[in-house]
């Protein structure tokens, strides 16, 4: 550490230091991946580094959504999609509001395609991936219909 300074009348030494720092600092619009933490009945509580952000019950997914306190879960009513503590999710950042310390607000969605639980994510892949081959299936059988 070397030397330091010693102010008289100050029971503290001094040092010069050099250090590096690893900041999150979420802007608006911007996707990140974390985990569920906690839910409540208005929404889930996700847990992305040093800061929890709230996705409101609105906003987890495009379908009606009840809040199951017995299994304490999320469940879509037609799509039957389940969100539960310990999943790890994708979300988008809707409203920051930033204090000292935890004491800020981190407003996220799931509602957009390729956002939300993992499995969901994959399932739409997989779902894009099958539109886009039926597409170029359709494209390539109206080309031969033009050739005859």
């Amino acid at each position: 550490m070397g030397q330091g300074i010693i102010i008289p009348g100050n029971a503290n030494t001094f040092h010069q230091v050099e250090f590096s720092i690893l900041a999150f600092r979420p802007k608006l619009g911007e996707v990140v991946e974390g985990e569920v933490v906690e839910l409540v009945d208005f929404g889930a509580f996700c847990r992305l580094g040093p800061l929890d952000g709230l996705v409101h019950v609105s906003q987890i997914c495009d379908d009606y959504i009840s809040y199951e306190q017995v299994g304490n879960r999320f469940i879509g009513k037609e799509t039957g999609k389940i969100l539960e503590v310990n999943n790890e999710v994708r979300t988008k950042v809707i409203a920051v509001s930033l204090g000292t310390g935890r004491s800020g607000k981190l407003g996220l969605t799931m509602r957009q395609k390729f956002l939300g639980k993992l499995d969901w994510i994959e399932a739409d892949v997989e779902e894009e991936y099958a539109s886009i081959e039926a597409k170029k299936l359709k494209a390539s059988e109206e080309e031969e219909v033009s050739e005859k």
